[in-house]
């Protein structure tokens, strides 16, 4: 139990009491009421909102109501004093040895600290990263792919089973597309000499594949017709970019569970059963889509297609599932994907491109009438990212001759820059990568200001250690209030993952940890100033060694919030 799941638990023993003392009337809805830190530290350790959600339902005044409650509060011995502020804010200090408890309480958990068993019991499936298998992996990939990894390891840190996902597009037209452009590399392994027309994929990464099907087939499908080459080579083409696309997403640390093909979807029936289900339940039905609108079409014909009732839940129009040829829509394959993944999860996430962002709704809409609400479904939708170098655009790679590649840019830079980077802004907000800043040794990248954090720690566990210093007993009544207060914000951690877990945001651990760096380096920095605030001094073996499990706590803290993350902490940099 965390220290805020504690005083929420003590907080409804005094609703409870209030209710039975007829203070409160019984039955009204506490979903609303919370504990947590409050917007000024200078107002105390926790505060409640209790009063200000349960008076009206209560036909009561929230403050009069919050000085009953902040009186029951005041008898717990773990509060020091309460005060209710404004309209009727609740506001407790703390006793002092709260948080030497919960320093101790970070120690014996190790890894474990922040811990939930907030999901305990659901499954959650997480969509991520599925770019077609045309190629390896690019920057345009890279956030959405890190985004999803850390979202995964969240939850599971939250406690939930999480299945990580990668859904393969390999019934499309790029992969007859690729199969063409894998083609010309196989003639070309046989000696002919090709040009690669507009449309096809000219990138060399195509080469490797040519020769394999070369040395595998000879010069079987030289002049065979398409129809004789276009399913083995598609599927060969397939394979062999997946070798590509898993090795680059080895690169930044990430593996899926699951890799989940469109094309054995289709051929298992699932659209048609996807399908059926909805017409039962008269979501789908055969009608004609309005001419587009805007522009004189003179070849357009009405067609009766079978539409998705999207309108319903919010759509400015029915979707159509197959086109006129009876294929099936990216619309109508996506929504049999994602019945299929209800039938094994209680949650899905999807982290898709933002320029995706017109789809979501009748995909949202769709999942909701399958499952009949049961269930959540999520779209988080991430923003490409702008790559510089030193302020100016990079557009080239040097694999490619086209994008940037993922692989380049990690092996420059480093795995755990690459991923720390991409959590260090809202999913949803444009982000600049610049090759120069990622790398700068200064507050103002993030990156290094945690891990320098952490390495400041692991240096002075050494420095104690060389001054003969032996702690085998710790006094924490050594620290004082100014050092409790980073044990505060260590405190906020357990919660920081609950909330970042029912958000669906992983930055929100790149935030805490930022704040949680700063923190320790301006308490590092008085030392600097006033020897006495110093973590090491040397005659002083009972404060140091205070202060060092104070520090290696911090440091605890910072790995577990790193490990999330799928970074690693340095010991030293």
């Amino acid at each position: 139990m965390t220290l805020y799941t504690r005083f929420t638990a003590h907080l409804e023993t005094v609703l409870d009491t209030l209710v039975a003392a007829g203070d409160l009337p019984a039955g009204l809805s506490r979903a609303a009421v919370t504990v947590e830190p409050p917007r000024d530290v200078t107002h105390g350790d926790l505060a409640t909102n209790a009063a200000m959600v349960l008076a009206k339902p209560a036909g009561t005044n929230p403050r009069a109501l919050a000085d009953k409650i902040a009186a029951e509060l005041a008898k717990l011995d773990e509060v020091e004093r309460v005060s209710v502020a404004g309209p009727g804010f609740i506001n407790m200090v703390l006793v002092e040895d709260i948080w030497r408890t919960e320093l101790s309480a970070i120690t014996d958990a190790g890894d474990d600290y922040g811990r939930s068993t907030q999901g305990r019991g659901t499954t959650v499936n997480i969509e991520y990263v599925s770019a077609n298998p045309t190629g390896p992996m690019h920057m345009g990939h890279c956030r959405g792919a890190v985004v999803g990894d850390a979202l995964a390891s969240l939850l599971e840190f939250a406690g939930s089973k999480v299945i990580r996902e990668y859904y393969v597009n390999d019934a499309g037209g790029q992969v007859d597309t690729l199969a063409r452009s894998v083609h010309l590399r196989y003639r070309e392994a046989l000696g002919a000499t090709i040009e690669i027309p507009e449309g096809l994929y000219p990138g060399d990464y195509l080469v490797p594949v040519g020769q394999a099907l070369a040395q595998e087939f000879g010069d079987r499908y030289v002049e065979a017709p398409e129809s004789d080459w276009l399913v083995p080579f598609r599927k060969a083409a397939v394979a062999a970019m997946l070798v590509l696309i898993k090795q680059d997403l080895a690169l930044l640390g990430i593996h899926h569970d699951l890799f989940s093909s469109e094309a054995e979807l289709q051929a298992a029936g699932k659209p048609e059963a996807a399908e059926k289900e909805l017409r039962a339940r008269n979501l789908i039905y055969d009608g004609v889509l309005e001419a587009p609108k805007g522009q004189e079409l003179e070849d357009w014909e009405p067609v009766v297609l079978p539409l998705f009732r999207s309108t319903q839940f919010g759509d400015d129009q029915d979707r159509p599932i197959r086109k006129s040829s009876g294929d099936w829509t990216y619309f109508g394959a996506d929504l049999a994907y994602h019945y299929q993944k209800a039938q094994s999860a209680d949650a899905l996430i999807d982290i898709w491109g933002a320029d995706h962002a017109g789809t979501v709704k009748r995909i949202v809409a769709a999942v909701q009438a399958l499952t009949g609400g049961k269930t959540r479904f999520d779209v988080k939708l991430v923003q490409m990212v702008r790559l510089l170098r030193a302020g100016e655009p990079v557009k080239m790679s040097k694999r490619s001759g086209n994008f940037v590649t993922l692989a380049d840019v990690v092996i420059e830079v480093g795995k755990d820059v690459v991923r720390f980077t991409m959590l260090t802004r809202k999913a949803d907000a444009q982000m600049d990568f610049d090759f120069a800043k990622v790398v700068e040794a200064s507050k103002d990248n993030p990156v290094f200001y945690v891990q320098y954090a952490h390495a400041r720690i692991a240096s002075l566990k050494r420095k104690v250690a060389e001054a003969g210093i032996s702690c085998t007993s710790i006094d924490l009544s050594q620290l004082d209030t100014q050092e409790l207060a980073l044990v505060k914000l260590c405190a906020q951690f357990p919660r920081i993952v609950e909330t970042a877990a029912t958000a669906r945001e992983p930055h929100r651990i790149a935030f805490y940890l930022y704040d949680l760096a700063a923190m320790l380096h301006a308490a590092w920095n008085m030392g600097k100033d006033d020897p006495a605030r110093r973590f090491l001094i040397a005659d002083d073996a009972a404060l140091t060694c205070a202060r060092l499990f104070l520090a290696d706590a911090i440091g605890q803290v910072i790995r577990n919030g790193l490990g999330i993350m799928g970074v690693q902490a340095v010991q030293e940099m």
